[in-house]
């Protein structure tokens, strides 16, 4: 959720820029290729521990490294609970591709079709916002609401941003959220410049609960309950359950840090789950199911090597082909997901930290992971 425009772009950078004209790293095992990943993301400042979930032609590998508190020898394990930030939006995405695919909506529907108020002033240009806008970021919706957040998260990095965040929401949810839509002003064209929107993605949840006349984070439970045998993901936790969540640390403090507070959906980047999820997750996203397929669909082409479907950023290089990669991101974790149809491989790695290097660190690392995928590939 906590992931910015500006980290996302660069966030792309491995996947869209990297293209190396040749593959150095042997051809080795990918258990050893996921160690060295971890081992390198772990030699960077501030980073407490790393956990990355593999899925390679069928095959499936997780690996769990360094500790969640710096001198406690607490590693994580396939229980911990993470908290996968914008990694949510992908889920999202996946619901509505499923609604578009059962007839229950359009990608050109006017967002006020599913609004019980009036909201004359979600529009552009005589044009309505569609429900395509929302879901690739170009409704030109604020990044966030409450509007005051937008303010806190531009010092991302400063240790009050927390503290800031838990305020702003301590008392901010779906009644207040209706209000405050009321007070956006859109400006530009719709369906062409890239804002990414936290806020569209909660109309999204929205939207859905209309569609299938129950609460997001029930829908999403049963959906991936039932397409992907996941049953440790979800929007909200018990406290029984809250002994499992990963502790984190937000940039340089020392201290950990407070869970990522509730919005009012949730479906923007409140999203918890363990590693044998993500991995069953990576599954699902590999496979022919159809909302999957329809929500790799690209919707909307930036440039020659960057496009957006249904949420997942479509990047296309030399060594990894086209593939969907999204980041995630709160006060106390980052994490990214990779989709690579080329070589039937998933990628999820998370670390509980998150600062304004946070991403580039993980970037670095999986590039030897990828690499050596690559290697296997050409073996053959």
């Amino acid at each position: 959720m906590m992931t910015r425009p500006a980290v996302i772009i660069t966030g792309l950078t491995l996947v869209l820029a990297a293209c190396k004209p040749a593959v150095t790293a042997p051809a080795q095992d990918l258990p050893a290729a996921m160690s060295k990943s971890a081992t390198t993301l772990l030699q960077s400042p501030l980073l407490h521990a790393a956990s990355i979930a593999v899925v390679y032609r069928g095959r499936e590998f997780i690996l769990h490294q360094g500790e969640l508190e710096t001198g406690k020898a607490n590693r994580p394990d396939d229980t911990t609970l993470y908290e996968i930030g914008s990694v949510s939006k992908t889920f999202a995405g996946l619901l509505l591709a499923n609604a578009v695919l059962d007839g229950k909506a359009a990608l050109d529907d006017p967002i006020q079709q599913y609004l019980a108020a009036a909201y004359p002033n979600l529009q552009s240009q005589g044009q309505p916002i569609r429900l395509r806008h929302l879901i690739t970021h170009t409704s030109n919706m604020p990044g966030m609401l409450p509007l005051q957040v937008n303010a806190a998260l531009k010092d991302f990095a400063a240790h009050a941003t927390p503290a800031k965040l838990n305020a702003a929401y301590a008392n901010y949810g779906q009644e207040q959220f209706w209000q405050e839509l009321h007070t956006v002003r859109i400006q530009g064209p719709l369906g062409k410049d890239y804002a990414y929107s936290s806020a569209a993605t909660e109309l999204i949840a929205h939207t859905l609960e209309k569609i299938y006349g129950m609460p997001y984070d029930v829908l999403l439970a049963r959906f991936v309950a039932r397409e992907a045998g996941m049953q440790d993901t979800k929007l909200k936790i018990t406290p029984t359950e809250s002994v499992r969540l990963a502790p984190g640390y937000h940039s340089d403090n020392p201290v950990i840090t407070t869970p990522m507070p509730q919005l009012p959906w949730g479906a923007a980047g409140n999203l918890k789950s363990t590693m044998p999820d993500m991995a069953k997750y990576l599954r699902l996203q590999l496979s022919a199911n159809p909302a999957v397929v329809e929500s790799h669909k690209p919707l909307v082409r930036f440039q020659d090597d960057f496009s957006i479907g249904y949420f997942w950023n479509i990047g296309t290089n030399r060594q990894l082909g086209m593939h969907y990669v999204h980041h995630g991101g709160v006060p106390r974790a980052q994490s990214y997901a990779y989709v690579v149809p080329k070589y039937q491989l998933g990628v999820f790695i998370i670390t509980n930290q998150s600062g304004d290097a946070t991403a580039g660190a993980m970037e670095s690392a999986l590039a030897h992971l990828f690499d050596t995928v690559e290697s296997l590939e050409s073996a053959k």
